[in-house]
């Protein structure tokens, strides 16, 4: 089973899906004849962990060094054994097998219960609307979270099931603190990663190992495994690129970081990779001489950033579709952390991860890295393009589930996407990022629905009209309350980004902005959120000129990591307090309980009273029917083909002739009458605006149309049938 490159993702980032980079680039290397292995570390060392084996070592190893102190600590180890009976069908059971065994943990005293279960009471009411499979999911991952807390206090206090030692590569400007760790004994997490990679590397014999470092959280288990290549396999070539060095790594130099990796790579990875590869493959590589691109490597004793090609980086349409072969698709593991439907996404179920479209096509936000390509660098991919990708990864994974994982999807590559999938016949689910903007209008969220589109996720921020303007967002907080709305109707949920401390944000402003995300829970047209600190960035607007923003960076000399700067705001006020009252009141809002506690019960200290009034968002929401619609906007219908029948009426002596026409959906059926005459011209125009038709009609064409045989077609468009049918199927895009 050689293979010239390994690609590895390390411990750890989700348990329920693959991270996608390294797939990515396996699809890409497949279009260039280069074989290539992938492994997702963190998943094989979960499951390593979480095994009966795995964790009565863990128990012993807990007992042998004398490390348990909690009580909390104390009750799971006296609850050995019922963990050990019980660990590897609750894991199997989260891996999707054997669905009967939920209601085994769904009976009261199954499963050994710790402090993660003292929450249960709070939301034992949530369970009677998910049902047994996702209660259990529930359940199970309480049960996990216990086994955590044990491990973090007993074996390894850098454990975490979506982060490995984040602390190490978080605002590290100094390789110092990472590299006396990377000295030290290796730890129990360590040695478990390490034995899976040295099983790999005696397989796959690769000669150049390539690790995707997304975040913080990975990055001392990217070294740690680099450390091990390096003492054991000298001649095999080591590199790192992702989306921790892309923002954090772009002035590295400190040549220490060179003892673990030959190379570190930034930006988009596939033509980085490609030269990589051709020049490590070569017999007698030299580094200076390589014509290589966006990649550091030592040069006289210093790092030098070697981008001596010039080639340009692939076209999105160019780089192939992402390949998940070899990596374990039936042995993740969906959990649930939190009984909300829109908040589990990120944990439950296993996603196919697509993009639409490189960079942001807005690009203007001053907390984003707008500065950097990833970002900065906006290419669309063509929706039949796309489609064909998803058709590629059906038939790959089985799976029809979607992530697209877009900075912010465009709202026009959205519809063609959704019109392709509907076209096409396909049934899938999916659900992306966005923008909050007007584009996204009621008829457009109902074609998202019926292709598929279960939620979306956005930034609201701070709901504030005054920030959100500094920040260059495009939206207001009344818009966005208006696209939730329009979501929320469709049946599409709505997760958003929430944030506080925004530099110049006052006291007042964090207590409004909490009044606005309140009334939205309680309208209903918003399902879940999060509430994030503003960190400054090396690369945003606002780390680019702090002095606009009223901030005074503390900058660090840089030899290793740059991206988070701290700072102090020149208001003086100590956002950090907020923290727990946002928090905790957004998860009480998520559960939709709490929704009329008064804001000052949420913080342990005095705030000021919202001048937001309590009906603001509901005021925003109040529409007048709009009743002109532009020329070329397409007229789309996703109904059935009408029952039609003739019908006579009469009055006073008069009689005339009718069209009734009789839709049935999956849901209900509807009936509307109209003039004979008109009603054929409209049952005949309806087959013409199904999406399977190569072109799709515009309003403009209709009305010409139309009016070559009748008059006044705006009469007639926004008559009370033609009201019903747009409540219906009938779409204005």
């Amino acid at each position: 089973m050689a293979k010239d490159l390994l690609l590895i993702t390390p411990p750890f980032t989700q348990l329920n899906t693959p991270y996608p980079a390294t797939a990515y680039l396996k699809g890409f290397l497949n279009t260039k004849g280069i074989s290539a292995f992938q492994m997702d570390l963190g998943i094989e060392v979960i499951l390593k962990i979480f095994s009966k084996d795995g964790i009565r070592n863990i128990f012993d190893h807990a007992q042998a060094n004398n490390s348990i102190s909690s009580d909390n600590c104390h009750r799971i180890n006296a609850l050995k054994e019922d963990y050990l009976k019980t660990i590897d069908s609750v894991v199997s059971f989260l891996q999707g097998h054997n669905a009967t065994f939920a209601r085994q943990i769904c009976t009261p005293n199954f499963l050994p219960q710790a402090a993660r279960f003292d929450q249960l009471d709070d939301l034992e009411w949530a369970f009677g609307s998910m049902g047994h499979q996702d209660k259990a999911k529930h359940l199970a991952t309480l049960y996990l979270e216990d086994l955590s807390d044990f491990i973090v206090e007993c074996v390894d206090e850098n454990f975490g099931f979506s982060r490995y030692a984040e602390r190490l590569g978080r605002s590290a400007n100094s390789f110092d603190e990472l590299y006396q760790h990377l000295q030290s004994n290796i730890t129990y997490i360590d040695q478990l990663t390490l034995d899976i990679l040295a099983e790999r590397l005696s397989t796959v014999k690769p000669k150049l190992v390539c690790f995707s470092v997304p975040f913080p959280g990975n990055l001392y288990s990217a070294f740690r495994g680099a450390q091990y290549i390096k003492q054991n396999y000298p001649k095999i070539k080591v590199s790192m690129g992702g989306g921790f060095p892309n923002t954090e790594l772009r002035s590295v130099s400190d040549i220490r970081v060179f003892h673990f990796f030959d190379y570190i790579s930034l930006d988009d990875g596939e033509l980085p990779l490609e030269l990589l590869t051709a020049h490590c493959l070569e017999a007698q590589p030299n580094d200076s001489n390589a014509f290589l691109k966006r990649t550091f490597l030592i040069k006289n004793d210093a790092a030098f950033y070697n981008n001596l090609s010039s080639r340009t980086d692939y076209k999105q349409s160019e780089v192939g579709t992402p390949d998940y072969s070899d990596l374990l698709l039936d042995k993740y593991i969906s959990v649930i952390e939190i009984a909300n439907p829109m908040h589990s996404l990120w944990s439950d179920g296993r996603w196919n991860k697509l993009t639409m479209a490189h960079g942001c096509y807005w690009g203007k936000c001053t907390f984003c890295d707008i500065s950097l390509d990833y970002i900065k660098i906006y290419e669309p991919i063509a929706a039949k393009l796309l489609v064909d990708r998803m058709e590629e990864l059906i038939a790959q994974t089985g799976e029809t589930g979607f992530h697209f994982v877009d900075e912010a999807a465009p709202p026009a590559l959205m519809r063609a996407l959704a019109l392709e999938i509907i076209k096409r016949n396909l049934t899938v689910s999916w659900w992306t990022n966005i923008r909050f903007e007007k584009s996204f209008g009621r008829d457009l969220c109902k074609l998202l629905k019926a292709s598929g589109c279960i939620a979306v996720s956005g930034g609201l921020e701070v709901a504030s009209d005054r920030l959100l303007a500094l920040i260059q967002k495009g939206v207001t907080v009344e818009q966005v309350a208006k696209v939730n709305r329009y979501f929320t109707e469709a049946g599409i949920m709505v997760h958003c980004y929430l944030m506080y401390g925004y530099p110049t944000q006052t006291v007042q402003e964090t207590v409004d902005s909490l009044e606005m995300v309140r009334q939205m829970f309680q309208l209903g047209i918003l399902q879940s959120g999060f509430w994030h600190q503003f960190a400054l960035t090396a690369h945003s607007p606002v780390g680019l000129n702090p002095a606009e923003y009223h901030i005074i960076p503390d900058y660090q000399p840089i030899t290793f990591a740059n991206n988070d700067i701290q700072f102090r705001d020149t208001t003086g006020i100590d956002h950090e307090r907020f923290s727990y009252g946002l928090k905790k009141s957004l998860f009480n809002y998520m559960h939709g309980i709490c929704l009329d506690h008064p804001l000052h019960q949420w913080f342990d200290f005095k705030i000021p009273k919202t001048t937001i009034a309590p009906n603001f968002i509901e005021n925003a929401l109040a529409e007048e029917p709009v009743l002109n619609t532009k020329p070329n906007a397409k007229i789309v219908w996703l109904g059935s083909k009408p029952i039609v029948e003739t019908i006579t009426k009469s009055k006073k002596g008069q009689s005339w002739i009718l069209l009734k026409m009789t839709f049935h959906d999956k849901a209900c059926s509807i009936g509307i009458t109209v003039d004979i005459k008109q009603g054929e011209w409209l049952r005949d125009t309806l087959d013409n605006m199904l999406v399977t038709n190569d072109k799709i009609s515009t309003y403009g064409q209709l009305k010409t149309d139309f009016e070559s045989q009748f008059e006044n077609f705006e009469l007639f468009w926004y008559s009370k049938p033609l009201q019903t049918l747009r409540s219906h199927g009938l779409l204005t895009l």
